[in-house]
């Protein structure tokens, strides 16, 4: 995984056990046009509350973050280690203070130990290379199945832009802004008015469509790095069009791997929901459906259990006539309208929500709003994992 003007690496600095990487550096060798996004949980981390308010966040050369300590609810000290691990960072590198994005990613409430950072950086920076961000990638996972990382070229007027992403999340999952970590990387010249635009439209049908468990982090952050690498103009019509649709397809495929991976999940489903009085309340109701453990169970139980969904977006408070829903599994329509059950549709259903991947379709008969959602069922093993997230 290579994206032009960009290096990276990724070390074990001795916050994780075991020797486990958990530093990583990725940094433009030019200037950036940058936008960052961070979550709006209101107990926001350390890094973000120092990274909202940075003055150069149009221009950020690249990012160092930290898995295994988030760095969150721990006060000044971690707005201390914050500014340490940036000021390090960015001497190391020979640039100027607050060029780089800072994360953090991992145990809330824990002092995040600057001191290990700062002696790991000297290595860090030496191993830098160009194909050194799939390591980056590597080093800030937590509790993951695997890494997260894609890759797209566009061919435009005159050459090819790269676009490079590496993202890492599988609980606590439920975004109102951007993901966990991601991070997207290209050599595209793009004029910072274009690039905040195509990224925003990029977070809002990926990122923010995504839920595994209904808890938005402490510490979501997405940012997008841009440094003109390839040579070219600044792109406009088409070209940028197309840079746009690019970046959305790259975007989508992190968040799709994020909630693939749900710490546990077997099956991937995308609720939709359709004829609903507004698009907010379209997707009031299909977030109550994403995120019903009795949904999600059955999900999970590979069981065409209808009357779970229902009750979940009656529940969601939206304007809802029970005579007129409609409800389908994986194209078989189950529920129709005058609440009349089709027991033969879901005899056909049965075999298809078995599959990783399948739709629920809910028509509530009311509007035009409409909105969706990936989510993922509920294991055995997100149990496990999180009981003992901290042991």
């Amino acid at each position: 995984m290579a994206i032009p003007g960009f290096r990276g690496s990724g070390t074990a600095c001795g916050i994780k056990k075991a020797g486990k990487a958990d530093l990583a550096l990725v940094v433009s060798d030019l200037p950036c046009v940058s936008d960052v996004v961070f979550t709006r949980n209101r107990v926001a981390a350390a890094p973000v509350a120092w990274g909202k308010g940075l003055r150069s966040r149009a221009a950020l050369r690249g990012v160092i973050a930290n898995s295994g300590n988030a760095n969150a609810c721990t006060g000044k000290e971690g707005l201390s280690a914050v500014r340490r691990t940036s000021d390090a960072a960015c001497a190391a590198l020979g640039l100027p203070a607050g060029s780089l994005l800072v994360s953090s990613t991992g145990v809330i409430g824990v002092p995040l130990p600057a001191e290990k950072i700062e002696a790991a950086l000297p290595g860090l920076v030496a191993s830098l290379s160009a194909r050194g961000i799939a390591r980056a990638g590597d080093a800030i996972l937590t509790t993951d199945a695997y890494p997260k990382r894609g890759v797209r070229r566009v061919g435009v007027r005159g050459g090819t832009v790269t676009l490079g992403g590496i993202a890492k999340g599988a609980g606590m999952i439920a975004p109102n802004m951007g993901t966990m970590l991601a991070y997207a990387f290209t050599d595209a010249p793009v004029r910072p008015a274009d690039l905040r635009r195509a990224f925003r439209e990029a977070v809002d049908p990926s990122f923010n469509r995504i839920v595994v468990d209904g808890d938005t982090s402490t510490n979501d952050t997405a940012a997008l790095f841009a440094n003109g690498a390839c040579g070219l103009p600044p792109l406009e019509g088409r070209d940028l069009a197309a840079f746009s649709e690019a970046l959305q397809s790259l975007l989508l495929d992190l968040a799709l791997l994020i909630v693939r991976d749900g710490e546990g999940a077997s099956r991937v489903v995308r609720i939709a929901v359709t004829g609903a009085a507004s698009g907010a309340e379209a997707e009031t109701a299909a977030r109550a459906v994403a995120t019903s453990p009795l949904v999600k169970t059955a999900v999970f139980g590979a069981d065409p259990n209808w009357g779970r969904v229902v009750a979940a977006v009656g529940r969601s408070g939206v304007r809802v006539d029970p005579d007129r829903i409609e409800l389908s599994f994986a194209g078989e329509t189950v529920l129709r309208r005058g609440l009349r059950i089709d027991r033969a549709a879901e005899r056909r259903a049965a075999p298809k929500i078995r599959k990783e991947t399948y739709a629920i379709d809910v028509d509530l008969g009311l509007g035009k709003g409409s909105h969706y959602l990936y989510f993922s069922d509920l294991t055995h093993d997100y149990i496990r994992i999180n009981a003992g997230y901290r042991t």
